[in-house]
């Protein structure tokens, strides 16, 4: 019976320099060689985890690329989505309009393109790494060509800002959207029926692969669901601590020393 292995990107699979080391490339090749598969869950857009797959040659058969915290589904063999929900259009103005009352920047995305309000610090910051091109428009949805699978908020200097933002926008959104933060900084806004957790769930049984032959590896807030949801959750050393506390298996070692390397060959 197959297995399928769910990893996170930044502090988890990739080094501090973006990159899949060859140790750990070489795990992930004897893992997916064994017949198993690959899936990379992550809150970035599906454009995005494309890019870190190119520039690595993640392209393993059986594959598949969850974006968006789980909105999004892609298997790269068939190249075509198993699964994308989204957040509601009329919910999208007052999200925005509440990040700009606290003063938090945000954007969406199409599946060319970031939709922001602004250029700014944040967007310049965010763009040192996803190097997505960009639409500015103030009306947000009139840039919007389906309905967008997750906003991130963004505040680089005042976290009591974001969290008083965060606040609001959970009484506004109620049940209907999860928020989470992927780092001190970026806060994930996704469709509560999405998440990386249920990403795990969902695709497992389309695969036909029991609980138990998931695994699922993570560092940061937005990992914690698919390590709780996994049969065996690796958190990173380098994780927080909600993550290690979460995680059945702890590496031994970081992101930038091949942490996950000796797991998964102990799961072939």
């Amino acid at each position: 019976m197959s297995k399928i292995f769910f990893t996170d990107l930044d502090g988890t699979l990739l080094t501090k320099e973006k990159k899949v080391s060859p140790v750990t490339m070489e795990a992930l090749i004897q893992f997916t060689n064994a017949g198993n598969h690959f899936a990379i869950n992550t809150g970035r857009a599906l454009e995005s985890a494309m890019s870190v797959q190119r520039e690595n040659n993640l392209f393993f058969p059986g594959s598949f690329l969850i974006a968006y915290n789980g909105s999004q589904i892609y298997d790269c063999d068939n190249k075509k989505d198993v699964y994308r929900t989204g957040i509601p259009f009329d919910m999208i103005p007052d999200i925005f309009a509440l990040s700009k009352e606290y003063g938090v920047h945000c954007h969406t995305y199409t599946d060319e393109n970031i939709v922001t309000p602004a250029e700014d610090e944040e967007l310049k910051y965010y763009r040192r790494v996803i190097h997505t091109p960009y639409i500015v428009s103030e009306d947000i949805n009139s840039a919007l060509t389906d309905i967008p699978c997750k906003i991130i908020g963004i505040e680089l200097h005042d976290r009591e800002k974001i969290d008083r933002f965060k606040a609001a926008v959970e009484e506004l959104a109620g049940d209907k959207l999860t928020l989470l933060y992927s780092n001190p900084y970026y806060l994930e806004i996704f469709n509560s029926e999405a998440g990386k957790g249920s990403a795990v769930t969902r695709l497992a049984d389309y695969l036909g692969i029991p609980h138990e032959n998931t695994l699922a590896a993570g560092d940061e807030e937005n990992d914690i669901s698919m390590i709780e949801a996994a049969g065996l959750g690796i958190g990173m050393i380098n994780g927080t601590d909600d993550v290690r506390k979460a995680a059945d298996i702890i590496t031994e070692t970081d992101n930038n020393n091949d942490g996950l390397a000796k797991i998964l060959l102990a799961n072939i």
